[in-house]
């Protein structure tokens, strides 16, 4: 009993209240998370669009989520964290009751491409905002608490969801829309605006939109983490576009489905709490290549599920490789944003994701009608091992990048390569963030 308690307090003991009032409002609002895990049988079902309709409604909530994620991450910088998330939820509750209404395969698209914009340009604010409020030395473990608040109520929403959908999907949308509203007056009430307002001449102009674009868009470093980042993320996305379609023609339905998909979450809340402790010390590129190379293989096998016991199994396997990613991807890009810019690398980082929200259905709706279903699940096993080759050989370059951004933490003065690319040419005036 003691042990446990003092794995508990070492677990969950010391963090920031804001990042338990982030936690919760993150809980709550997975707890109905409904619509994009079962947005694709929504479409083909419901709608009774086919399948290719149903991929490009589900890229069109990638497309808006790339707008969203750039101008969330920018406005996160400038305006604030605070009034860039209570924005971003309250547009995102407003559309998901939208989307649900609506009826027309172009209204159906509209909802979708603005639902995406809102949504995901609160995930920016709520990352700087995480990194803000937790100190460096505890960012592995929040992190992967807050990972585990995820698929704690991404768990719960998959089985309730499938369940739901039966007494009618709108009840989805409203319950979605209900607990994004929840989240925000969370944030309203209980958290604080956490930026900091940089100051030094360096810094500052480093902060202005053209500065600011020229020194993410240099960083090599950055950029090359962030497209292995869209690679994995072509891969797992297929969770919610392909999977769900694959299994309808092997006849199972949406409750399989939830329960099926649901195991991601249960495996994850079981196991995610001793994770840190199991990668804590090791290389991150070694942990990382070991994910991308788990994840294909379990995504791979899918080509072989004929039954939902195989689909479950894995769903399981490429869990593992998740869960290995997870906390390493989000230590690694806190430790990779400058200080100054923190919302606009998160911003770019996100973009990967919505890249390859609007890609991955497209894509694999493409590849599995003219190449068929095993050839999808196979290029997801190529890709994962791709991957994973390709982690292993940039991961020194990031860690010296990161520990050059450690050394010059509170100094006012950003790492050499940062610098170059901060600094306006000479004949450019010093312009201040607002």
């Amino acid at each position: 009993m003691r042990t446990v308690r003092g794995w508990f307090r070492e677990t969950t003991g010391g963090l920031p209240r804001s990042f338990w009032y982030l936690w919760t409002g993150t809980l709550i609002n997975r707890l109905g998370s409904f619509v994009l895990v079962f947005l694709a049988i929504y479409l083909t079902q419901a709608r009774h669009f086919s399948a290719s309709q149903a991929g490009l409604v589900i890229g069109m909530w990638g497309v808006g989520g790339a707008v969203g994620t750039t101008v969330g991450g920018a406005l996160a910088d400038r305006w604030g964290r605070r009034p860039t998330l209570l924005t971003a939820h309250l547009g995102a509750a407003t559309m998901m009751v939208a989307l649900g209404l609506a009826r027309p395969l172009w209204a159906v698209a509209l909802g979708a491409l603005l639902l995406g914009a809102f949504a995901e340009a609160a995930r920016p604010a709520f990352g700087a905002m995480m990194i803000d409020v937790v100190p460096e030395k505890d960012r592995l473990r929040a992190f992967s608490l807050n990972y585990w608040a995820i698929n704690l109520g991404f768990a719960c929403a998959a089985v309730l969801a499938g369940v739901a959908a039966q007494a009618g999907y709108l009840l989805l949308f409203l319950v979605d829309a209900a607990t994004t509203l929840v989240t925000a007056l969370i944030i309203f009430a209980r958290v604080g605006e956490t930026r900091s307002v940089p100051t030094g001449p360096v810094v500052r102009s480093a902060t202005a939109p053209a500065s600011a674009l020229r020194t993410i868009l240099t960083d090599r470093v950055y950029l090359g983490f962030v497209a292995l980042n869209l690679f994995a993320a072509l891969v797992f996305l297929q969770h919610i576009s392909m999977l769900p379609i694959a299994m309808g023609d092997a006849g199972l339905g949406p409750a399989t489905y939830g329960s099926v998909i649901a195991l991601n979450g249960v495996l994850i809340v079981v196991g995610q709490l001793f994770v840190p402790r199991l990668i804590k010390g090791r290389s991150r590129s070694h942990v990382l290549a070991l994910a991308a190379l788990v994840m294909g293989v379990g995504f791979g096998l899918t080509a072989f599920a004929h039954a939902a016991w195989f689909y479950g199994l894995t769903v399981l396997i490429w869990t593992l490789g998740e869960m290995l990613n997870s906390p390493s991807n989000a230590t690694l890009i806190a430790e990779l944003s400058p200080g100054a810019l923190r919302g606009r690398y998160q911003g770019v980082f996100s973009l990967s994701w919505q890249i390859a929200g609007a890609a991955a259905p497209i894509l694999g709706g493409l590849v599995r009608e003219h190449a068929g279903n095993s050839t999808l699940w196979f290029g997801c096993a190529a890709i994962g091992g791709v991957m994973a080759v390709a982690h292993l050989i940039s991961g020194p370059a990031r860690e010296r990048r990161a520990a050059q951004l450690r050394a010059v933490k509170g100094t006012g003065t950003p790492a050499p390569d940062v610098a170059e690319a901060a600094a306006p040419p000479p004949a450019e005036p010093v312009h201040a963030a607002s």
